[in-house]
């Protein structure tokens, strides 16, 4: 495995994690750019590995910055319902995840996205979303400061449509929130801590599958190390900065980047490039 890969697989892991631009439609598109979605073999199975551990990568800044807050839960569990709240959040997700499963069995559920033939049109969605998200909130009045049952559920339907690749989890979930009657920064807040349990449960089920496949047999421990700290560091400044900064900045700002590059992959796709699949899910399963 190429080490700059590495690294750089895992800077667009860190800050696509909490920035709203969403970490997996960039890897995606990282992989197109550099030309190793199409490897096959043990490098194939490397990269899948790293895939999953940069989860580990991601994780790391969550305990750091909200160390208070989790000790907190676990010490107070009924005064502190946040844990409760967090647990709610990621039913309606889990829900979501089993359901595309059991309805698109060929498809294996959301998987049907992960070719990247509806990526163009994921940015474009998480773009809306950002905009929404600051129009809800610029013309509302008073906000919640704490999240309730209804805050959770709908957080939660909005995280399971950020499974899509392409559609920013952070973007999407923070949008429930404002939707549902929280003010931005706790949004924010909430939508971060939510990401904890998510990437818990992505690493145990896509490890469990890499498992049973053989796939960490072929892993190679330093560039995945790299990629590993390389996600760590920037998780961390990106969940820093973005909590400074979500109630002042506007979110459309990552819609207009979002739009953009949006646009420029579906233009690539209609023109019939061969660097991206084309805009179809039966083409790319072919």
């Amino acid at each position: 495995m190429n080490v700059f890969h590495s690294a750089l697989l895992g800077l667009i892991q860190g800050l696509g994690e909490f920035l709203p631009i969403s970490s997996s439609g960039h890897l995606l598109l990282a992989r197109f750019l550099l030309g190793i979605q199409d490897y096959s073999g043990p490098a194939q199975s490397m990269y899948k590995v790293l895939d999953i551990l940069l989860h580990v990568g991601t994780l790391i800044p969550l305990i750091i910055v909200f160390w208070k807050d989790w000790w907190d839960m676990l010490r107070h569990p009924v005064r502190n319902r946040t844990l409760l709240y967090l647990f709610i959040a990621s039913l309606p997700t889990l829900v979501m995840y089993i359901a595309a499963k059991k309805l698109f069995p060929d498809a294996d559920g959301f998987s049907v996205f992960d070719s990247g033939w509806f990526l163009g049109a994921s940015f474009l969605i998480t773009a809306f979303f950002l905009l929404v998200c600051d129009i809800v909130a610029s013309h509302r009045g008073s906000a919640r400061k704490n999240v309730g049952f209804l805050q959770a559920v709908v957080m939660g339907i909005f995280q399971g449509i950020g499974l899509i690749p392409g559609v920013s989890r952070s973007g999407s979930t923070i949008l429930g929130g404002v939707l549902s009657g929280l003010d931005k920064k706790k949004a924010a807040s909430f939508s971060f801590m939510m990401s904890a349990p998510a990437i818990l449960g992505s690493l145990i089920m896509e490890g469990k599958d890499a498992l049973e496949e053989g796939l960490f047999d072929h892993m190679e421990i330093f560039p995945i190390a790299v990629g590993i700290l390389a996600a760590a560091l920037s998780g961390y400044f990106a969940l820093r900065f973005m909590l400074k900064i979500v109630s002042s900045v506007p979110l459309c700002r990552f819609a207009v980047y979002l739009a953009v590059i949006g646009i420029v992959y579906l233009i690539f796709q209609l023109a019939g490039s061969t660097l991206f699949p084309a805009f179809s899910p039966v083409a790319a399963a072919g």
